[in-house]
């Protein structure tokens, strides 16, 4: 079994950097890729980034192309999402996502463990 907890969120101004964190426990995570996914009211969730268990990431939104960066720190059992030039269209809640899988996936139903989701806000 795997606990996952994210933090981080916050209410930032557009253009502005936001760093979250995703925190695992109850078995070690270096098995497990980890997607991060956004969602907002009314719409499906979607697939933000993902990061392999080889350590690859893999780009999902592309309006976060070259923005958004992931990384993960299997010793502390985290995996981070790192926002830069924040837009207001990059508001939502923001989930991580574990599962066993050869690579990476963008649909939610490839994932086993999820956290409670974190909110991030970005406004004037």
């Amino acid at each position: 079994q795997l606990q996952l907890v994210e933090s981080g969120g916050d209410l930032v101004q557009p253009g502005r950097s936001l760093s979250l964190s995703c925190t695992a426990s109850g078995s070690p995570l270096d098995s497990y890729s980890v997607t991060w996914f956004r969602q907002v009211p009314g719409k499906e969730r979607e697939a933000v980034l993902c990061i392999s268990r080889w350590d690859s990431p893999f780009h999902y939104l592309d309006s976060a192309r070259g923005r958004f960066t992931i990384a993960r720190d299997n010793g502390k059992k985290m995996v981070y999402l790192h926002m830069y030039r924040l837009n207001p269209e990059d508001t939502g809640v923001y989930y991580c996502a574990a599962g066993v899988l050869p690579g990476c996936s963008g649909a939610a139903s490839a994932y086993t463990y999820w956290g409670q989701g974190t909110q991030v806000t970005v406004s004037s």
